[in-house]
């Protein structure tokens, strides 16, 4: 039997981030699938985590996980494809330094992603950010926090890894308030701040006070703040925002749905792709497609564009109804 544990470790502290030269935050996603994969593990073989075999990571198991993912954790098929991903990663690894492992890990490879449909971009009206952000109570402290959290993810259209991570010092307030990323695949983006964003951002600074880690935003264990923290937050306060905004009831409201509203709203701005992509920090123009099939202002603009062809009118003359009827019986 082959210990997992020495192989995992070197994969996330040395293969990613020496030889693939991965950012903190693709190291952070990895682990994170593999937290969930040995987990349901060790329930599976009633052992803990460390005690895992390689062994043990067969088609069998990786065919639960998966199945756990979308019926236990309600993931969409396109983060099951991302999960296997990450372990088909990991197994391309391992095949090198467990030859004896290769038909195992070659029936894991084997295993096919779903296909996945192209939805509309989910997304926040304007009125349903607005009663977003006047949820949390602006008089304590972690309110103040809160607002500025919710208002920095929106107005820079964050991902979550992104603004866990931002560091105190990536924020600029003098002379104009700017926020630097490092975002998916290092790619670095400075963002000026709208005024009210700015204001949001320079009242938690001022409440922070000097916690023992870089982030900008902390707990109240003055660690830094954690995906299902800020996850959590976001449910309670789109609840609570339910009241004033009804229409929140009905969508989806998620960490990943404020930066597909901050990018409507810059197009709809704008109404460039370019732009977006780059506020966004998009590798490529075509990934902000996907905003131009949600935005329905292009599609309106193109019919009013057509002439439409001139047809001649026609005029039906309906049958007398005592002859219909005898058709109808087939006499």
């Amino acid at each position: 039997m082959t210990a997992i544990a020495p192989h995992i470790s070197t994969f996330l502290r040395e293969r990613l981030p020496i030889q693939h030269g991965a950012s903190v935050h693709t190291c952070e996603s990895y682990a994170h699938c593999f937290e969930l994969l040995f987990g349901f593990a060790s329930r599976r073989y009633g052992v803990t985590p460390s005690a895992l075999e390689l062994e043990q990571i067969d088609t069998r198991l990786m065919m639960g996980f998966l199945e756990h993912l979308q019926s236990v954790r309600g993931n969409s098929d396109r983060t099951r494809n991302a999960r296997l991903a990450v372990i088909k990663s990991f197994m391309h690894f391992v095949e090198y330094r467990v030859p004896a492992l290769l038909e195992q890990i070659r029936e894991i490879l084997a295993i096919p992603s779903k296909k996945t449909d192209q939805a509309l971009v989910a997304h926040l009206s304007i009125p349903e950010i607005q009663s977003l952000l006047e949820a949390p109570d602006v008089t304590t402290r972690f309110g103040i926090r809160d607002r500025a959290m919710l208002h920095l993810c929106f107005a820079a259209g964050l991902r979550v890894s992104e603004l866990i991570g931002l560091p105190l010092s990536a924020v600029t307030l003098q002379p104009t308030p700017t926020v630097h990323i490092q975002g998916k695949g290092r790619r670095h983006r400075s963002l000026p701040l709208w005024k009210q964003a700015a204001d949001d951002v320079k009242a938690w600074i001022a409440v922070r006070g000097e916690p023992p880690v870089p982030e900008l935003f902390v707990n109240q264990q003055k660690r830094a703040m954690t995906r299902a923290g800020f996850a959590y937050l976001l449910r309670k306060y789109a609840a609570k925002a339910e009241q004033a905004c009804p229409s929140l009831r009905d969508k989806p409201v998620a960490p990943h749905i404020l930066r597909h509203s901050c990018a409507m709203v810059i197009y709809q701005a704008t109404g460039d792709l370019r732009k977006v992509a780059l506020w966004l920090g998009h590798a490529n123009m075509q990934t902000a497609e996907i905003y131009l099939q949600a935005d329905p202002t292009e599609k309106l603009e193109a019919i009013e564009s057509v002439v439409p062809p001139s047809l001649t009118r026609g005029h039906f003359n309906a049958p007398d109804r005592l002859i219909a009827r005898l058709r109808d019986a087939g006499l």
